[in-house]
């Protein structure tokens, strides 16, 4: 077990500190199937924990980094926090020459270590993030957009080798075209040797005596390319769209980042989403309320009409399956909820008074005329305020 504050890398992988490179690679590979970003969209835990499986198969699979961490629990410049500085925890040095303590001290003394390999090795670019604000009926149908992205891309005068194309590139001399040099230095254990990028060259291994006019020797320039981004329908706020390789291009022939879209859908005027289902309100009439009616309700798919069955009351909610928003992962849609609210008249004329008085006959609800002294004595309940009580 690794100790507190400490990564047991065979613990993130689920293999035993037995296990052959083979079971080291099958498990990174089911892992990374289950918690890769485009499986998860949106998901931290999971996209934290795809990181740890990345760290963890880095070490385990490089037999350089799982010595070191076999012996020490830790791989790179310094032990975990916690884990403590001094020299109790690597046992004796009988026995052991400067290459043998390079190896073991990893860059303690400003090296990086052989395990991180050279400085002028293939490296990955780096990831990029971008947000992009959608409308609901955007994710309501998906669409596919176009995007700025500034990025860093290999230069295309150069091909990425910083020399003016045509000038002379010669393998650095101090370095021996390596890109690193290696420094001895005297301990009380013994002589260690300090490795580290070449200063002359910057760890490229190579000199060049004339740098090129588009990048400056940088062998990189920043480009904004418009690329396409697909948006399937049902995606949400905070939904992270995956594009390989259109990340900043990698160095020394190393493969480019990824870009990562995240989106936010902006509210909609009709309707209010939760989840994958659909709110929308709907105003009847006191009658349609009590004799039923059939009404049209607005969908993105155009207008759907709805039965209001007789005796609805004030605030029901009446369910249309499938009609709601497309379902991001499984298929399917979500529900459309319609909110009912009945309005009671405020004007009314000489006959829809006469109706209403005959309908309080009929319901037996006392009515009251207002402004009269005895509307102001009764207690007895008017028939507008009955009718508000019981439909708003």
């Amino acid at each position: 077990m690794a100790a507190s504050g400490k990564k047991d890398y065979y613990d993130i992988l689920g293999v035993s500190r037995n296990a052959s490179a083979d079971e080291i690679k099958k498990a990174y590979r089911k892992l990374t199937r289950k918690y890769h970003p485009d499986v998860n969209q949106g998901d931290a835990e999971a996209g934290k924990k795809f990181k740890e499986i990345n760290e963890a198969h880095d070490v385990l699979s490089d037999p350089k980094k799982k010595a070191q961490y076999d012996q020490f629990g830790f791989v790179g410049d310094a032990p975990p926090p916690g884990e403590g500085g001094g020299f109790g925890g690597f046992g004796g040095f009988g026995g052991m020459d400067g290459e043998t303590l390079e190896d073991l001290f990893g860059g303690f003394f400003g090296g990086r270590g052989r395990g991180r390999g050279a400085p002028n090795s293939p490296r990955r670019g780096s990831d990029l993030e971008m947000r992009m604000a959608i409308d609901l009926e955007t994710a309501y149908r998906g669409a596919t957009k176009d995007v700025e992205v500034p990025r860093e891309e290999t230069c295309p005068t150069c091909s990425g080798s910083g020399a003016e194309p045509g000038s002379d590139v010669q393998s650095c001399q101090a370095c021996g075209g390596s890109g690193r040099v290696e420094q001895v230095i005297n301990t009380p254990f013994g002589q260690m040797r300090q490795t580290g990028a070449c200063a002359k060259c910057g760890g490229t291994g190579k000199v060049i005596t004339k740098r090129c006019a588009e990048c400056g020797g940088a062998g990189r320039v920043r480009k904004t390319r418009k690329l396409e981004v697909k948006i399937p329908p049902g995606v949400d706020t905070g939904t992270s769209l995956r594009m390989g390789g259109a990340g900043e291009a990698g160095r020394n022939g190393g493969p480019s980042g990824d870009l990562f879209i995240v989106l936010n859908v902006k509210p909609d005027k009709r309707f209010e989403r939760s989840g994958d289902d659909l709110h929308i309100s709907v105003e009847i009439s006191v009658p349609q309320a009590a004799l039923g009616t059939t009404i049209h309700v607005q969908t993105f798919d155009g207008s759907e009409n709805l039965d209001v069955p007789a005796g609805t009351q004030p605030g029901a909610t009446l369910r249309v399956r499938g009609r709601g928003m497309p379902k991001l992962r499984g298929g399917g849609r979500g529900d459309m909820h319609i909110h009912v609210r009945v309005t009671v008249p405020k004007n009314l004329s000489d006959n829809a008074k006469r109706l209403m008085t005959e309908l309080a006959d009929e319901l037996k609800v006392n009515v009251s005329k207002a402004g009269t002294k005895e509307n102001k004595e009764s207690k007895k309940e008017n028939l507008f305020d009955w009718m508000k009580d019981k439909f708003s």
